[in-house]
């Protein structure tokens, strides 16, 4: 029984601020406004940096923990005096692969790569900044390298430097207009005025941050090796069987290519950098926290200042009902009843501008994704949180015209004007 007279008792408090809000639509709208900015603000950046999280993880990802590459310079570089730095390094060589391979026990697969960029020629067509990678064959199994028409070259064919190649799907776009990945199978292009044979078209790798990855031309390692120049840096990339050997790995291959450059124990420079695409990850992964932290502060601000506004509604709102206060309690009302009263009204207000908000949040981070590309993740967590916080926000901007209001003497404000 008092449960059910408490749920009844809720209720026409409920009721009463639906009645209360509807009553005052401008004041309630400029009351839910900052709320709704805060949470949407949370809402669309979380969910638009959650999908692009996955995105990046993945993309930079595709080989798990199993890979990791050996080169001159390592992948970011944040300052000109490393550039310097690293710059003054030995290059790697084929012959530092073969000594990883020779002598690395932990290493299941050595490839190697030299990357560049060049403008891709057919017929009347072309298109420039095309990625241009010299690969060994063992690369097409550590990068995942899936072929959907044709082949990828021979051991004979890399060997003796033919000029074949296996290209990206933006290719058959950029060149053969109204082409397919099995029609061009055959076909010749030219890179930098060389002609290559296309032996093959490799499955999409997509975008990543709105970039696509299928821009790309991939010829023999040692052809190459004769259009860059044999004396260029290469790229080692090894692959482990298990993700459990992968530090051991990285730890072999570390000292191989410090003996290889006569370090001795006291030097800090491994003369390499040895690292994995983690390191992608990491530096990506710093800089949407900052994004996240100043979105926060952002929606900080806009829950303070729309609590600031709840509270001040809410203690005109006591003002206004003065007399309303004092006649409940002259007929036994209770402190507790006006003071969940007022509170129900704040909570009320708060609540709903924190679900209007993660609806726009939603739709704010759906047309982003639409107009820029951008992949979404709708989380439920930030819908509950965005919700959770709303509440609090209420209850605290609450509580004050609240206990206000439930501290008003009865004879006192029947006698309000």
């Amino acid at each position: 029984m008092r449960l059910a007279a408490n749920i009844r008792v809720l209720s026409e408090s409920f009721k009463l601020a639906l009645w209360s809000l509807r009553s005052h639509k401008l004041r309630t709208f400029l009351t839910l406004l900052g709320i709704i900015v805060g949470v949407a603000s949370v809402i669309a950046v979380m969910t638009i940096i959650s999908g692009l999280d996955q995105t990046v993880s993945s993309a930079f990802s595709s080989q798990g923990s199993t890979a990791f590459s050996v080169s001159k310079r390592p992948l970011v570089i944040t300052s000109r005096e490393d550039m310097i730095k690293f710059n003054k390094r030995r290059d790697v060589t084929r012959e530092d692969a073969d000594a990883i391979a020779r002598l690395c026990r932990d290493c299941w697969r050595v490839g190697m790569a030299v990357n560049g960029m060049g403008l891709v020629k057919h017929a009347d067509n072309r298109s420039e900044g095309v990625s241009v990678r010299g690969l060994s064959l063992p690369m097409f199994e550590i990068e995942n390298v899936a072929i959907q028409n044709g082949r990828v070259w021979t051991e004979a064919e890399g060997g003796a430097g033919r000029n074949v190649c296996v290209i990206g799907t933006d290719l058959i776009e950029n060149l053969f207009p109204g082409g397919s990945a099995d029609s061009v199978v055959g076909d010749e292009i030219r890179v930098d005025g060389v002609p290559y044979k296309i032996l093959g078209v490799a499955a999409p790798f997509g975008k990543v941050l709105g970039f696509s990855r299928d821009n790309f031309v991939y010829i023999p390692f040692q052809t190459a090796q004769k259009m860059f120049g044999a004396r260029d840096s290469i790229t080692v990339h090894i692959q482990v069987r298990d993700a459990s050997l992968f530090e051991t790995a990285k730890d072999e291959v570390r000292t191989i290519m410090r003996n290889r450059r006569g370090k001795t124990f006291g030097d800090e420079d491994d003369g390499v950098s040895v690292e994995s695409q983690d390191a992608f990850i990491g530096i990506y992964q710093n800089a949407t926290s900052g994004i996240y932290f100043a979105t926060f502060g952002v929606a900080a601000i806009s829950l303070v200042v729309g609590g600031i506004v709840v509270m001040n509604i809410m203690l005109v709102s006591v003002t206004e009902r003065t007399k309303e206060v004092g006649l409940r309690k002259a007929v036994g009302a209770r402190r507790a009843d006006i003071l969940q009263q007022f509170l129900i009204e704040a909570v009320t207000v708060t609540v709903f501008g924190g679900a209007v908000g993660v609806v726009v949040g939603y739709g704010l981070a759906f047309t982003l994704s639409l107009l820029m590309g951008f992949p979404v993740l709708v989380s439920a967590q930030s819908a509950f949180l965005g919700v959770t916080v709303s509440f609090v926000v209420g209850l605290a901007s609450g509580l004050y015209p609240a206990w206000r209001a439930a501290l008003l003497s009865p004879i006192d404000a029947m006698r309000a004007e």
